[in-house]
């Protein structure tokens, strides 16, 4: 009986139309300071300790310009970089990802994005690309030109005359300025998307802004000359501040592990801040209620800012609690980083590990709130006279107490003791800041 035939398999090109794709990666999800925020990784990635912002109003010529003193790149890096899904390797805590963030990004704000480098120190030989939205609508190929002639670039090239670096230019800027981009409006929103870019960059960059990022020097953040203040979610400066103990949790990665970390803090209540203007920055730019929660950390930059994750809902009584969730990026995967940067899925083995720590540290809060919020009264009872004996030190006696229940596993009974000493003994409750 004679072999079977084998059918000789056939390959098509499938190169898909750059018009149209490149015009469904303008909507994956940026708003104005997130795109920001995923052009400056790429600065932090070349080892920038400076980023300068500049966002000019000019009418029809208003433009973004991200200038940092970075390593610069070569003329293939840059052709590299400009490319969709860039075909380089990501190293360990980079924080690039899919190689599309500083197009993608781009884009999404405007319909040119020139990118100009120096990357020799001793030879001012600086290379230049234009990815223009037009031009790939014309030719529906996949193509960067040469920066045009009278283009805001043209002017930029001496920024990089004295040390390498590199310049961002976003010029056209359709989608920051819809519509009519001259007049009294455009030029408010331009200095409104400055505001909320600088609160927006001090908050996902303050570790670097601190100096406290691992493996990369004190970095420093500009928009329009103004130096952009880091804003660090857990009130480091406030003496009255609690730090629980941290924690770590060992994640599988196929055959080896990766590290989670957890850091818990409860902030002071109001009338223990240090001041009601730092009460009131430390809320936050979602307010306290909704900055309660995780703050979770990607290689030291900030991807998601409050809320619990689905651990638990956000209430009023814990309002004082925050977290720091941090992994390195060989965990991507696992927590499901989306392009832009702005999402995180809590991994349901990860969900496990935190829900005990988290209700600890909720309950914790929620007695530093109710603690604060006690008001004073006169009485003689055995009771009284018992809170009267603890002290200034009863609301941390209380969250002990609480702390020891939780660690032997009896919350449900904890629960029932708080509950039965706030009905029948007030007083010695609210001491104790249950």
């Amino acid at each position: 009986m004679p072999p079977p035939t084998r059918t000789r398999r056939s390959a098509a090109d499938i190169t898909p139309s750059a018009r149209r794709l490149t015009g469904s990666l303008r909507d994956i999800g940026y708003d104005f300071q997130s795109a920001l925020a995923d052009v400056i990784d790429n600065s932090v990635a070349a080892g920038a300790t400076r980023v300068d912002v500049e966002i000019v109003f000019d009418g029809a010529s208003s433009h973004v310009t991200i200038a940092d003193n970075g390593c610069g790149m070569t003329e293939a890096t840059l052709s590299e970089a400009v490319r969709f899904g860039s075909r380089r390797e990501y190293q360990l805590n980079e924080l690039g990802r899919y190689g599309l963030g500083l197009k993608t990004a781009s884009i999404s704000q405007c319909r040119s994005l020139t990118v100009l480098t120096r990357h020799a120190p001793a030879r001012r030989i600086i290379h230049s690309r234009t990815l223009d939205i037009g031009h790939i609508e014309a030719t529906d190929r996949w193509e960067v030109i040469d920066p045009p002639t009278g283009s805001v670039s043209f002017d930029l090239v001496d920024l990089l005359w004295e040390s390498p670096g590199t310049i961002v230019v976003w010029e056209d800027l359709d989608r920051v300025l819809p519509g009519n981009p001259e007049g009294g409006w455009a030029r408010r929103r331009l200095n409104q998307l400055a505001t909320r870019a600088s609160a927006y960059l001090g908050m996902v960059f303050h570790r670097f802004i601190e100096g406290d990022a691992r493996q990369h020097p004190e970095l420093v953040i500009t928009i329009n000359g103004e130096k952009i203040a880091p804003w660090n979610p857990f009130a480091p400066m406030e003496e009255q501040r609690t730090e629980m103990q941290p924690l770590s949790f060992e994640v599988p990665i196929g055959r080896t592990f990766s590290e989670v970390r957890l850091a818990r803090y409860v902030l002071p209540p109001r009338g223990r801040f240090s001041s009601a203007g730092e009460f009131e920055r430390l809320s936050g730019p979602l307010k306290w209620n909704r900055q309660q929660g995780l703050y979770v950390y990607r290689a030291d930059r900030l991807i998601q800012y409050g809320g619990w994750s689905g651990i638990r809902a956000v209430d009023e009584h814990t309002k004082l609690a925050r977290a720091s969730l941090d992994f390195d990026t060989d965990l991507d995967a696992l927590f499901h980083i989306n392009v832009a940067k702005m999402r995180v899925g809590l991994p349901p083995e990860v969900r496990t590990l935190l829900e005990r720590p988290v209700h600890e540290l909720c309950h914790r809060a929620d007695a530093a709130y109710r603690g604060d919020r006690s008001s004073p009264s006169t009485g003689s009872s055995k009771a009284e006279k018992t809170a009267g004996a603890l002290g200034a030190d009863s609301r941390e006696i209380g969250a002990a107490i609480i702390t020891a229940a939780l660690n032997c596993g009896e919350q449900d009974a904890i629960v029932k003791v708080m509950g039965n000493l706030r009905d029948a003994e007030p007083k010695l409750a609210r001491t104790l800041g249950w």
